[in-house]
């Protein structure tokens, strides 16, 4: 009697991946849109989702490892019958990536995004906007024949690698999933102040009316007045940070008027301040943060000695500098004095000093040559200025055109921390466990392609968290936390760790079955629903 042979593939959480895919009806979309062009056995509907599939396998391998990753995976129970490992080779990879590149990747994505937000049924009450960079192996030339194309630039800030190239991605995620709404791949010499501008300009509109979200929410970046004037003008609600090297800024923080601080919850206090910035009608709310501030002591102790060395340096060397008369002296005493940020003078002074020709000491009663005149005095630190350094510390100022009673000080702040969802998302793209920190495929077209199909692989993590999320609450289930208690918020990230070890098993020709399969995973999957009971039935 011949022995049965056996075959085993890794399903693990990849089931739940796909399962999203499907509910969303991504392949389909994307073939509406983008349909294939010859006889392949994959769609290019079909390739992202593998794409997408391959990206959420945290493996660490870069995409150019395509088809290996797929070897031991149910690739027929993942996409479709007929659907073989072999099928996902390179050429069905780069097919994708060009098409998705000539249907234009932001456009593609911003209409699929927003039947994810539909199918979804998020009511968002605003959308945030963040930049970020990766750095890109290889060496790629400008096709001049192509000025859509993105240029790959040498000088990855992140990392301060000048040898690197880079390229930056632009998200926009609504802040009730965290899910990414619109994404833009940008050169990699883009400013961040003027990507921000430029979206603002060009695309608010377009988010505003899909989305139907309140508030459009930033970093510094944000503040500027190209884009706060594009806001207003579109009657966009802003919420954003506002950076520190403004005068104004600084006048508020330097006269901090801790009696008007009111408490907001979990240590954070504030009050108002009206504003006009770029002749837009706003108000500033300035906010103290204790956790911040004891956070920032160190920082700014830290700080403040390198300061007053660097200031008591560059004082040792004025004093050795010889001036023409005695006013040039006091005047340059003056002037370094008004810049000290640490340390003060005492006893300023100047100081004579005949210079007579010749050597050795002068005769009695010899006219000098010239005076010069030195500087003298002691560098000593101002307590003042350190109380006060000490003081601002952990304080920041939000800005919102908002004048309504909608929005108070709490509900303002609240709006801008939920800033950390697209923070979150960046984070998780540059994950080492993620498709690839860096990227290497053969043309730049095809970068900015792949830099959608990273912005996919967030956008169907982030709606199957959500979704997870949802269902326990309605279905009045639970999952147990790393800490083994209950719980109706469990990260996706640990709900695929805990789906580790589940695979599909071939006995000869009999029906494949699921192995491993344990009570918490079941939970999930009765969460979920029919169609990922059947990834995993």
């Amino acid at each position: 009697m011949a022995t049965p042979s056996y075959r085993i593939k890794n399903l693990d959480h990849l089931g739940l991946v796909a399962g999203m895919c499907r509910e969303l009806g991504l392949a389909q979309m994307v073939d509406v849109i983008v349909p294939k062009q010859g006889d392949y056995q994959v769609s290019h509907g079909e390739a992202l989702v593998a794409m997408i599939i391959n990206g959420l396998g945290f493996h660490s391998r870069t995409l150019h490892m395509f088809p290996q990753f797929f070897a031991d995976k149910p690739t027929e129970r993942l996409l479709r019958p007929g659907i073989l490992p072999e099928h996902l080779n390179d050429d069905a990879l780069g097919r994708c990536l060009d098409a998705l590149f000539e249907a234009d990747v932001s456009a593609l994505y911003q209409v699929m995004a927003e039947h994810v937000v539909a199918r979804l049924g998020l009511n968002s009450t605003a959308v945030h906007l963040d930049i970020t960079s990766f750095h890109v192996d290889g060496a790629y030339e400008r096709d001049e024949d192509n000025p859509a194309c993105i240029k790959l630039v040498k000088g990855y800030s992140r990392d301060h690698r000048p040898e690197l190239n880079q390229v930056i991605l632009e998200l926009i995620c609504e802040n009730q999933a965290g899910l990414p709404v619109y994404m833009q791949a940008l050169s990699g010499n883009t400013n961040d102040q003027k990507a921000f501008a430029e979206v603002t300009r060009q695309h608010v509109k377009s988010l505003k009316a899909a989305q139907q979200s309140r508030y459009f929410v930033g970093d510094a970046a944000l503040y500027t007045a190209d884009s706060l004037s594009a806001l207003h003008q579109q009657e966009q609600l802003f919420v954003t940070r506002v950076p520190m090297t403004l005068k104004d800024a600084k006048h508020a923080v330097s006269n901090l008027q801790t009696e008007r601080l009111e408490a907001l919850g979990d240590g954070y206090h504030g009050y108002w301040i009206e504003a006009d910035y770029a002749g837009v009608p706003q108000r500033w709310l300035l906010v103290r943060s204790e956790q911040a501030t004891k956070r920032e002591q160190q920082t700014v102790t830290r700080n403040l000695l390198k300061t007053g060395t660097r200031e008591l340096k560059q004082f040792q060397q004025l004093c050795k500098k010889r001036f023409a008369c005695q006013q040039d002296a006091e005047q340059a005493l003056a002037e370094f004095s008004r810049g000290l940020g640490v340390l003060r003078i005492e006893q300023g002074a100047t100081l004579a000093q005949p210079i007579y020709s010749g050597k050795g000491r002068p005769k009695k009663g010899q006219t000098p040559e010239r005076i010069d005149y030195l500087l003298t005095g002691q560098a000593v630190t101002c307590l003042d200025k350190v109380a006060t350094a000490k003081e601002q510390a952990g304080i920041f100022i939000l800005a919102t055109n908002d004048l309504s009673d909608h929005l108070d000080m709490a509900g303002l702040l609240a709006t801008y921390k939920s800033q950390q969802a697209v923070e979150r998302g960046f984070r998780f793209l540059k994950s080492p466990e993620f498709l690839t920190s860096s990227l290497f495929l053969k043309k730049p077209e095809r970068i900015e392609a792949l830099l959608m199909v990273m912005t996919c692989s967030l956008m169907i993590y982030a709606a199957l968290e959500h979704r997870i999320r949802q269902s326990l609450r309605q279905k009045d289930l639970s999952f147990p936390d790393m800490k083994k208690k209950s719980s109706q918020n469990p990260t996706a990230r640990w709900v695929f760790l805990c789906f580790s070890g589940i695979h599909e098993l071939s006995v000869g020709e009999e029906t494949p079955l699921i192995v491993n399969l344990q009570p918490p995973q079941q939970t999930i999957l009765e969460a979920l629903g029919k169609r990922y009971l059947a990834i995993y039935s």
